[in-house]
């Protein structure tokens, strides 16, 4: 009947949101306390009010600020890097099966070290080449893990394009420097995107290399979330204003090429 079939689908929408909200309950109460005074914060019973963007500014105006630019730099440096890099290997493991299978097992093993095996070489790496505490030793540190991560989405994806547009290429005469760069990085926007954003992701979250790397100047946003742990206990205002701070551009981001995304990482999946 069409009243039933209307109030089943009314209640299936509903469910949906409820399901939905429970996922943004914790960034919903992290918001709340980003606006609530250091003291309301934390507060038994929960308060609501009033509102205040103090806590935003005491943020911004302190070490965070800076280190918000400096994972910014660092993240869009690893991805200005990583995915031209990435975009090569990935098509010449794709159509010219360079270096067979062991080269493939060897960019996926990469994936499978824990962060801690990598963190002591390349901290010694970074002093001898005097780069520890520098964004540069972050850059380089952040695309031996991202750069094959990035490689590995973008294979998939170059498996998937069709073969004809190519040989077409060839036919009329065209390079397979010309083939790869005007053929089929104009198809592979979407591939490019998502492997873009996810490099973007992995480098503007990654905690450990940024501790054990990073200098007072040049500390990312991570580090700079753990400082307000400060012998007067945490600051937990300070803190959830931060955290909103770190997951809106990420967000902004998402949001903007949300459909190079999706559609890159699902014509990217392993047939």
């Amino acid at each position: 009947m069409p009243g039933s079939s209307r109030a089943m689908r009314w209640l299936a929408h509903g469910g949906l949101w409820l399901f939905n909200l429970l996922f943004l309950l914790p960034l919903l109460w992290t918001l709340r306390s980003a606006l609530l005074p250091e003291g309301l914060a934390y507060a038994l019973p929960p308060a609501f009010g009033p509102w205040t963007l103090e806590n935003f500014r005491n943020v911004l105006e302190g070490p965070f600020g800076k280190a918000f630019r400096n994972s910014f730099l660092v993240a869009i440096s690893v991805v200005l890097l990583g995915l031209p890099l990435a975009a090569g290997l990935g098509y010449a493991l794709a159509r010219y099966r360079v270096g067979g299978h062991g080269l493939r097992f060897a960019v996926l093993a990469t994936q499978m070290l824990p962060p801690i095996v990598l963190a002591l070489p390349l901290f010694a790496l970074m002093r001898l080449f005097g780069l520890s505490g520098t964004l540069w030793a972050l850059v380089l540190s952040y695309l031996a893990f991202a750069l094959p991560f990035m490689a590995w989405l973008l294979l998939g994806f170059f498996q998937n394009l069709p073969r004809e547009l190519e040989e077409a290429a060839y036919v009329d005469g065209a390079t397979p420097f010309q083939v790869f760069f005007r053929v089929v990085l104009p198809l592979a926007t979407p591939g490019l995107f998502a492997a873009g954003i996810l490099g973007f992701l992995l480098s503007w979250n990654e905690f450990l290399f940024a501790l054990l790397l990073s200098g007072r100047d040049t500390q990312t946003v991570p580090v700079a979330l753990s400082t307000f742990v400060t012998q007067r206990g945490v600051l937990f205002a300070q803190v959830a204003a931060g955290v909103v701070l770190s997951v809106l551009p990420v967000a902004l981001l998402a949001r903007m090429v949300d459909r190079y995304l999706v559609e890159g990482l699902t014509l990217g999946a392993v047939k």
